[in-house]
């Protein structure tokens, strides 16, 4: 059997994971990694400069920012890969980018197609509350998320999920089916299961002003926020005397129901920690707040008005 070549494109944790699984793989080789130049690190809150791994792979690095560009393209085509890998790209596969790799492009969506198809898939799993979700391998079609699947691994999303566990249980899933995938295509199989229209939902863009908190919601809600949008994302915040306050960490406070309050005002507060009155007569204690994760500023002064 001869050796598969892949061209992986992407450019944050999730590329990293593919190029891992790629390099293990008896069958397979990275014959490219096209990714973003650190100078537009900012396109991505969670960006993984793979040029340094590459290198000492031997592999060859092109930067492109747009894989649709003719200069783009014409990189790609002289790698001569077997198949595309697509696993971290903010960016759809156009008609000449798919001609290239004609029904042999693989992507990877961090929900249980064909439910969330489209953005900002991790947090809207914790938004709407979704008790079960899946890692999914696709075939790249000219749809949003709407090529059949390649894979599938299913698991419980916590009640307390965060961002961040919720990121690190689908890098999880990523590597254990990339290295039951590789294997099949290695083989000549390619599994496609169509998708269920009937149970298709979707996702819409989210950007960091998404996640500014409305303190007359109640606290569940307010702490689901959090939970959703922290690290790797931009995170949760309020404002504060005008200024932008990051919100990493919260816990619900019974102490809401003795304080007569509006939402938003601090009502408690010690060296670590403070409480603000949310909606809906509850409270929540902020643990975590600031520029660094962890806090390590002073907490807000009692009765300060936040979020206006």
């Amino acid at each position: 059997m001869s050796m598969k070549r892949a061209l992986l494109i992407g450019a944050v944790e999730t590329t990293q994971v593919a190029f891992d699984a790629i390099q293990r793989h008896p069958g397979w080789q990275a014959a490219a990694v096209v990714t973003l130049d650190p100078a537009l690190a900012a396109r991505h809150s969670d960006f993984v400069d793979l040029e340094p791994a590459a290198r000492d792979a031997g592999c060859h690095v092109i930067h492109v920012d747009n894989i649709n560009r003719p200069d783009a393209l014409a990189a790609m085509a002289q790698v001569q890969a077997d198949m595309a890998f697509v696993m971290g790209w903010s960016q759809i596969c156009g008609p000449a980018f798919r001609d290239l790799f004609p029904d042999r492009i693989v992507g990877y969506h961090p929900a249980a197609l064909p439910r969330l198809r489209g953005r900002a898939a991790i947090a809207w799993t914790i938004l709407q509350r979704e008790p079960i979700t899946a890692g999914s391998l696709f075939w790249i079609d000219a749809g949003t998320d709407t090529g059949a699947i390649l894979d599938q691994h299913y698991f419980h999303v916590a009640p307390l999920e965060t961002a961040a566990s919720l990121y690190a249980k689908h890098m999880r899933a990523l590597a254990l089916m990339l290295d039951r995938s590789l294997d099949r295509l290695a083989q000549g199989a390619m599994p496609r299961q169509i998708q269920d229209e009937s149970c298709a939902t979707w996702a819409a863009k989210r950007t960091p002003m998404d996640g500014r908190i409305d303190w007359r919601d109640d606290a569940d809600t307010v702490l689901r926020l959090i939970r959703a949008v922290g690290r790797p994302y931009p995170g949760a915040f309020t404002r504060l005397g005008g200024e932008r306050l990051p919100i990493w960490a919260a816990e619900p406070c019974a102490e809401g129901l003795r304080h007569v309050a509006s939402p938003g005002q601090v009502i408690l507060r010690t060296a670590d920690s403070f409480t603000v009155k949310c909606g809906h007569d509850s409270a929540l204690t902020v643990t975590q707040w600031g520029a660094q994760w962890g806090g390590g500023e002073a907490p807000p002064r009692m009765h300060a008005m936040l979020g206006e």
